[in-house]
């Protein structure tokens, strides 16, 4: 197949599934100025939430054998058939190299770190600051739960205090037997990477499947569409959840976020019987307002008879069609 291969190097840097392009094309003071002059309610106006997890819930599995606590953004807890899996973890207020200042959370984290329950793996899917927080490693630092990431993203794990052991780093088409009943692989995504502007492309950036004996799941991250999802889609699919990236686009992002339009065709290419929109209503990351991506999407599957899942944040919600909380109304 054209897409499905490991991930290719030139020099240092990797390089994306098709010729991709990071660049706004204009100056960093222009793209000042449209922040700046921009009057698109990109924060909500008014006070999201709160919202809180009821951690009761996880004292019994999901009948279904698949529940989800959306957390917010691409942070995840997946419950699927015994095993608990955690995607992206972001748990700080601010997704940025300082506290002070950065994209600011929406809403706190509903579920705290010290209130999650035991965990059977950590996914993280590239390094950037809106999922990989440097908070929240050392967190796990203490405890024996693996963490599976793309390759290069392993020496910032083992950094905020996670052995070595314990870290998979992955190129794409790899595989691991998380148990005998679930198996993790990698896969290309159209990204990049870098916590610097001068480290960008060093990492490698994925999407993963989920695969167990009773579901297929697609965990997406942050992407921008290209072919390789019909190629992941016959290879792979159908999964019966995708979840796929609806927030922080822009024309100059084309290549890299897919935004609701492509995160549509996205899913039909994989195969999808369920969709829920992730990396949207928690941070400002874009300059449409916060609102627009799950409006967008709510048209658009409805067009497309796409069932949509979207549960509350902090929510443990299981998985069994479609399912709208409408918790940002």
């Amino acid at each position: 197949m054209k897409f499905l291969h490991p991930a290719i190097k030139e020099g240092k840097k990797y390089l994306n599934p098709v010729p991709t392009s990071i660049e706004t094309g204009t100056s960093i003071w222009a793209v000042l100025w449209k922040y700046l002059t921009n009057k698109n309610e990109t924060t909500p106006k008014k006070q999201l939430g709160p919202f809180s997890t009821d951690t009761s819930v996880y004292q019994q599995p999901p009948a279904s054998g698949l529940r989800i606590t959306w957390v917010g953004h691409s942070s995840l807890l997946i419950e699927v058939d015994g095993l608990r899996i955690l995607t992206d973890p972001v748990w700080s207020a601010r997704a940025s190299f300082s506290q002070s200042f950065g994209p600011k959370r929406f809403f706190p984290a509903p579920l705290s770190l010290q209130n999650l329950p035991p965990l059977d793996a950590i996914i993280i899917s590239h390094d950037h600051y809106d999922h990989l927080d440097k908070q929240v490693i050392p967190f796990f630092a203490s405890s024996n739960v693996p963490f599976y990431c793309s390759i290069g993203v392993g020496q910032y794990l083992n950094a905020w205090g996670i052995q070595p052991e314990r870290i998979n780093e992955m190129n794409w088409m790899d595989s691991f037997q998380i148990t005998n009943n679930c198996k993790l692989t990698a896969l290309p995504a159209r990204h990049f990477s870098g916590r610097k502007l001068n480290n960008r492309f060093e990492t490698l950036w994925s999407s993963f499947v989920i695969k167990t004996n009773n579901h297929n799941i697609y965990y997406g991250a942050d992407s921008g569409w290209y072919d390789g999802f019909y190629e992941i889609g016959e290879a792979f699919g159908p999964f019966d959840l995708t979840m796929l990236e609806i927030g922080a686009y822009n024309t100059s992002w084309a290549d890299i976020h897919m935004g609701p339009d492509n995160a549509v065709h996205a899913h039909l290419a994989l195969k999808g019987k369920l969709m829920m929109p992730i990396h949207w209503g928690t941070f400002n990351l874009a300059l449409h307002p916060w609102y627009e991506p799950i409006q967008r999407l709510l048209v658009l599957a409805a067009e497309k008879n796409i069932p949509l899942f979207l549960p509350k944040p902090g929510e443990p919600t299981e998985v069994t069609g479609a399912y709208n909380s409408k918790w940002w109304m």
